[in-house]
């Protein structure tokens, strides 16, 4: 088997067992929290994003890693950590800003992961940082998709109740 087949079968594996136990366990416990106490909560694993940094340490990684690949992932990463960091503080005071910000932070950070698996090309040069995308990335991607289901629930909840004020 080729090390891109088995990169693909341990990120596919990880991201269904992730998947299930978020479907099984934390949805339901999550149903019973407020969105901000949800968010804080799916913001969690996000704010230790900073291990991405690995990808840019040499010995960690293979000399040939694509560098575009290694600065992109790396520094996306830890942009993303210090997001989540701020995100979590402002869920925790009930801050206004605060779903504003979770919105910047899945956007940034569901994209950049979504770049950094794009790029197969430094598969073969991941060293010892082979299980942040194998392992640490499902975690991500699931919880992201879980945070924009909460937030769009929570924006289609306002609309609707928008429409319910009569006009004056």
């Amino acid at each position: 088997m080729s090390i891109e087949a088995i990169f693909g079968l341990q990120l596919g594996f990880s991201l269904l067992v992730v998947a299930l136990i978020a479907r099984a366990y934390v949805a339901p416990w999550l149903s019973t929290l407020s969105l901000h106490s949800a968010l804080a909560v799916l913001v969690i694993p996000h704010m230790f994003r900073h291990v991405g940094m690995s990808f840019q340490v040499p010995g960690l990684v293979g000399a040939d890693i694509p560098g575009d690949f290694a600065a992109a992932a790396a520094y996306g990463d830890l942009a993303s950590a210090a997001l989540a960091v701020i995100a979590f503080l402002l869920l925790r005071a009930r801050a206004a800003v605060a779903i504003a910000l979770v919105w910047v932070l899945n956007l940034v950070g569901f994209f950049g992961l979504l770049n950094a698996l794009r790029q197969a090309e430094a598969i073969p040069q991941l060293g010892v940082t082979w299980y942040i995308p194998t392992f640490i990335v499902p975690v991500l991607l699931v919880t992201q998709i879980m945070m924009f289901v909460l937030l769009a629930r929570a924006l289609r909840s306002n609309r609707n109740c928008e429409r319910q004020v009569p006009a004056e």
